[in-house]
């Protein structure tokens, strides 16, 4: 897996982003690899009981979705500083739902478990973002991504061994599908020590989504956040690479913004 290769090609593709970017600077950069979205349709009412009332839930089709993203990450450095593999690069893994404030979709995270220590502790002082330290290991043969996951701060019985590989070619999401409304957001909500609500604004190229398969051998991330998945198979979808960069976060009034 290559480091040091932070696409920077990629702030110049806006074409397709649903508002502009921040007139401030970028703050940081992270490369996503090897990634799966897992999705399943959940209904609203099981939702609302756990996503901050600030922000509103985005339905597709009447329903709320919950998402399981494992993926791997290099380049996860501040702006001006190098991108070094003993810190930058480790696996992660979270479970997101969507909602939005005034006319700007973004991802709620419930949970997100990552196999590097500082950045679990830079998440949580910085931007008060339920990040746990996990033991985590992905191994790769051809396409097939090895992936396994146990949470060893919080809830010990959070965990996630999966299979996973694509099965298609990569292309963008259509907008009005359903792929494109759980994949092509732009920012995450959250609420800081203060209970504030804040936006985080992110940008990255369409994703080039895979239709994937994958043999989910146990899966207790949901279950951890008190939510309990529908017994049926995950919506899939595979993602070769992503390159991102971030803003610092921006307090909100979701009463009245609409920036």
């Amino acid at each position: 897996m290559a480091d040091h290769d932070f696409n920077r090609a990629i702030l110049s593709e806006v074409s397709h982003r649903p508002w502009p970017l921040p007139a401030s600077p970028w703050v940081m950069t992270q490369t996503w690899h090897a990634l799966l979205f897992a999705h399943w349709p959940m209904a609203v009412g099981q939702l609302r009981q756990n996503v901050p009332a600030a922000f509103e839930l985005d339905v597709f089709d009447g329903m709320g979705w919950v998402g399981v993203v494992p993926f791997q990450m290099t380049n996860v450095t501040a702006r001006g500083l190098p991108s070094l593999p003993w810190i930058s690069e480790f696996p992660e893994l979270n479970v997101r739902t969507y909602v939005r404030v005034a006319d700007r979709p973004g991802v709620y995270f419930f949970s997100l478990d990552a196999g590097r220590g500082l950045a679990v502790h830079a998440a949580r002082s910085l931007l008060n973002l339920p990040y746990y330290r996990a033991a985590m290991s992905v191994t790769t043969k051809l396409d097939q991504v090895h992936y396994q996951s146990r949470r060893t701060n919080g809830a010990s019985s959070a965990q996630l061994v999966a299979t996973y590989e694509p099965t298609g070619p990569p292309t963008p999401p259509a907008r009005g599908t359903l792929e494109h409304f759980l994949t092509e957001r732009y920012c995450l909500y959250n609420l800081n020590r203060r209970g504030v609500p804040y936006r985080l604004d992110i940008h990255h190229p369409r994703w080039p989504l895979q239709s994937a398969e994958a043999h989910i051998a146990h899966n207790t991330m949901a279950d951890a956040a008190g939510l309990r998945l529908p017994a049926m198979k995950p919506l899939l979808h595979f993602s070769r690479r992503q390159d991102m960069v971030a803003w610092a976060p921006t307090s909100i009034d979701p009463a009245t913004d609409a920036r």
